[in-house]
């Protein structure tokens, strides 16, 4: 298989037919902590689904490292088993041989100049004239945030944060600090090494098709825009819920909990760009300046009663279902009072939204994974079938799935066929189509080759929504209330007092 023969000169603007997508240019990419779970399930799979796609450009390797000896030969194997895992169904011996080819790796020493010198100053010219690269990188780091710092300074140390007339890119994973002031000082730390436009932090939510369609959806729809405000809109829910547990990652949750895990990214993002102004142009930046005005807007926490505005939540254990608690988890403290759940109801103090509640919620180990924004619109004012039928009438629902089934459902009233007068709700569903597909990290990786920083969280952003979250998530350590006081058990809708936070305002929650 002639590798070669799969691409087209992007010089042109050449469009690959399938997905109307432009192959970026040439580039390579250096993942630190590449001996880890994320390269091995998500990222080598995800490159190794574009390049089967040919949407990767001609020039175009691989440079893993991380602190872990081996060599080029074992770390392909172990990113052929990762594949395996991941996608065996597209797992082709010929694409695999050619595309593990551009798979190179070496052992490096996180906080030494000497090891980066030694095997990535040195390495990586010879790598990049043997690809044809033209000296453009990608920086991932796919590792523990611990190390970020030693990272990121190093490489500012060593002079691979610039190379004059190529472009060089640093991709940074969640999360992004721990807190506010960790927060501000991880940023310190990047913005001394790059430029702002050099940094590109991934949430890999903002790459699903549906929550890039929110934009398209409202501001291209002239049936929708004039509704999206106070005076038709009644509440928004946001959902994302795992049926999941933490899987292997107590380290980092018993750190974090949901709150962090889940909130200050994910959920905030999806609330910014449901609720953002139209932008003058679509351009990232633009976007990202409304995304950033409306995390601004948000009213604080009134944390003098918290009843009124989070439950928190831990999942325990099912016996009928063999699952255990998360205080059972391997890793977990036996004692441990983090969340896996947690309910919000969060207030924008702006033209548009005053008065409407947004409902966020999101947990571990409940009944089914659905991630969603539903946009319930207010009754109508009168309702003039009262005499002929009983009963309450729901008000329309508009929902955006974003996963595990993407696409845009309208919950509408109409009538029942037949001669007695009654109404039945009626769903008008889109589905996005599977034959051609890209996954969140395919997308990402993508646009990070291009440039492109639509999908990528900026500095303010981040920042603001610390600010919001860290007095809250203070407050409710402070509290000091035990787990046991809110849990649910695997496999339910979550903890029952967060169904109390909707029902004390006349609402209920979709069932998930």
């Amino acid at each position: 298989m002639d590798t070669n023969s799969l691409y087209e000169d992007n010089s042109s603007g050449q469009v690959a037919p399938a997905c109307r997508i432009v192959i970026p240019k040439s580039c390579c990419l250096v993942i630190f902590g590449a001996s880890g779970d994320l390269a091995q399930r998500k990222l080598i799979p995800a490159i190794y689904r574009l390049f089967r796609q040919r949407l990767l450009p001609r020039g175009f390797f691989v440079l893993g490292v991380a602190r872990t000896e081996m060599d080029s030969n074992r770390f392909r194997e172990l990113m052929a088993e990762g594949l395996r895992e991941t996608f065996p169904e597209e797992c082709n011996e010929n694409c695999w041989r050619d595309f593990s080819s551009r798979l190179h790796y070496r052992s490096i020493d996180y906080r030494d100049s000497e090891s980066f010198r030694t095997n990535l100053t040195e390495v990586l010219p010879s790598l990049e004239e043997a690809a044809g690269t033209g000296g453009d990188r990608i920086f991932y780091l796919a590792t523990p945030p611990v190390v970020y710092e030693d990272i990121i300074t190093t490489l500012h140390q060593s002079g691979l944060a610039t190379q004059a007339g190529s472009s060089v890119k640093l991709v940074i994973e969640k999360p992004f600090g721990h807190d506010l002031e960790s927060s501000r000082n991880l940023d310190a730390i990047l913005l001394e090494a790059f430029r702002e436009s050099q940094v590109y932090r991934i949430d890999h939510y903002l790459a699903k098709e549906t929550v890039q369609n929110i934009l398209m959806f409202r501001f291209a729809n002239s049936l929708f825009e004039p509704l999206w405000n106070r005076r038709y809109i009644d509440h928004v829910q946001i959902t994302a819920a795992e049926t999941i547990g933490i899987e292997r990652r107590a380290g980092y949750y018993e750190e974090a909990g949901v709150l962090r895990d889940m909130f200050q990214n994910h959920m905030f993002q999806l609330l910014s760009l449901m609720a953002m102004e139209p932008p003058s142009l679509f351009s990232a930046d633009l976007v990202r300046d409304e995304k950033a005005k409306v995390l601004h807007s948000i009213r604080p926490f009134p944390l003098e009663r918290l009843e009124d505005c989070v439950v928190t939540g831990q999942y325990a254990g099912s016996v009928s279902a063999g699952i255990k608690g998360y205080r059972e988890e391997a890793g977990v403290a036996a004692d441990s009072p983090l969340p896996t759940y947690a309910a919000l109801k969060v207030w924008i103090d702006n033209w548009r939204w005053n008065g409407v509640p947004f409902y966020l919620r999101s947990g571990k180990r409940l009944k089914r994974r659905t991630t969603e924004i539903a946009i319930h619109f207010r009754p109508v004012p009168h309702m003039m079938f009262s005499q002929t039928m009983g009963g309450r009438i729901e008000a329309n629902t508009l929902i955006l799935q974003v996963q595990p089934d993407e696409g845009i459902h309208l919950e509408v009233q109409a009538k029942n066929p037949g001669s007695r007068m009654c109404l039945m709700p009626v769903s008008l569903d889109f589905h996005y189509p599977r034959e051609f597909s890209l996954s969140a990290y395919e997308r990402v990786l993508l646009d990070c080759m291009e440039g492109d920083q639509m999908l990528f969280v900026r500095e303010d952003g981040v920042g603001q929504s610390w600010s919001l979250l860290t007095p809250l998530i203070t407050a409710l350590e402070a509290r000091n209330v035990p787990a046991e006081t809110y849990l649910y058990e695997a496999g339910s809708e979550g903890p029952a007092a967060a169904a109390a936070l909707l029902e004390k305002d006349g609402r209920s929650w979709r069932p998930l």
